[in-house]
């Protein structure tokens, strides 16, 4: 076993404190504001190389540029459900409360990712295929995420008691996470119009470097913009569950 004074035991004690709900409402109001001042010098950076820098597409001219919101969208979609559904399979077993709080906070957020990816892939498909919308396997997978946000954040509100509605949530979030390699691998499994992977396919990216720089950077912004976020909706939630704690009553008096 590792001595109380090694590298790993000192990660250890950190990794720890997180589930306490005063530390972790120290460290939200630490780094959220940093997240977002992140984010939003990403996103102007993001914005200028993906309208000004980056060359138009040699098919779709301009109206590709809308990958530069929709496909981070898309991205953290999935990423803020996969979240979520750790979130509260660590509440759910261990009764953590950092954890409820996390997966709380992150249920409107991922909501709201994923209908932008849902919008602005349907402004995109008017000038590509035609039609706004279409039951592609990657579009109605990820039109059932948005479902299963919406299922989450109803079921957690339906009961007068919170701890309650926040397992009954938990686990309707752990049975969800069966759509996301579903939503990944659909345009491999099945034959649709969605085009296939030109970033994180092996080998080098199909995407002109001066377009790619530009849609990193986006991403790079939207992960911010949602680490921000995150901190700030689960500092509340936690007030809100730890409202008659001594830590919360003075963290919301101070």
């Amino acid at each position: 076993m590792p001595s109380p004074a090694s590298p790993c035991a000192a990660f250890a004690r950190r990794l720890h404190a997180f589930g306490s709900p005063a530390h972790f409402y120290r460290f939200a109001a630490r780094w959220a504001g940093r997240f977002g001042w992140a984010a939003l010098a990403l996103f102007a950076l993001g914005a200028y190389g993906g309208l000004v820098w980056a060359p138009p597409d040699y098919q779709m001219g301009d109206s590709y540029r809308i990958l530069y919101v929709h496909a981070p969208a898309a991205w953290m979609s999935m990423f803020a459900y996969l979240l979520m559904a750790i979130a509260a399979g660590c509440g759910l077993v261990w009764h953590m409360k950092v954890g409820d709080a996390v997966a709380r906070a992150c249920a409107p957020l991922g909501a709201a990712f994923t209908l932008c990816a849902l919008l602005t892939g349907a402004l995109w498909g008017k000038p590509t295929w035609g039609a706004y919308w279409v039951w592609d396997a990657r579009l109605t997978s990820e039109l059932v995420l948005l479902f299963l946000f919406a299922g989450y954040i109803a079921l957690a509100g339906a009961f007068e008691d919170r701890r309650v509605g926040t397992r009954a949530a938990a686990v309707l979030a752990l049975i969800g996470v069966v759509n996301l390699p579903v939503i990944h691998f659909s345009v491999e499994w099945w034959n649709t119009l969605h085009q296939s992977a030109s970033i994180t396919k092996l080998g080098r990216p199909s995407m002109d470097t001066r377009m790619l720089i530009p849609l990193m950077v986006m991403f790079a912004a939207f992960n911010m913009y949602f680490a921000s976020a995150l901190l700030n909706r689960a500092s509340c939630e936690l007030l809100e569950s730890e409202r008659r704690t001594r830590w919360a009553a003075e963290a919301a008096g101070g």
